[in-house]
């Protein structure tokens, strides 16, 4: 499992099964990540990552509660949709105020393996 933290909200999340997921939470493993973010286009936030992770990447339209990667080095959250090349890294699995807690002005998320 995946734990996204976005100011007070928690969500989990199902990783993919895919080199860039196993190469997510082999940087997890070593502990929890916080990443510099911004909104982006008004249905993503955006946050750079310490690393370049491998991209598997594809055209794809991205729905509200995907995380996906992009470039390789940016872990990318959607609240809303997107058609783009990404590598699918999760899914989290109950988007109850989801676009509420990732459209508002918290400019970081954390990232983890453990709540």
């Amino acid at each position: 499992m995946l734990y996204i933290q976005v100011g007070d909200a928690t969500f989990t999340a199902v990783l993919e099964d895919n080199p860039s997921a196993e190469a997510l939470a082999a940087l997890l493993e070593e502990g929890p990540v916080t990443l510099e973010a911004e909104n982006y286009g008004g249905f993503e936030k955006v946050g750079a990552l310490p690393e370049t992770l491998p991209q598997n990447d594809a055209r794809l339209t991205a729905g509200p509660g995907d995380v996906m990667l992009y470039r390789g080095d940016s872990v990318v959250l959607f609240y809303g949709s997107n058609t783009w090349s990404y590598t699918k890294l999760a899914r989290i699995t109950d988007t109850d105020g989801l676009k509420d807690a990732l459209s508002g002005g918290e400019t970081s998320f954390t990232l983890s393996l453990e709540p």
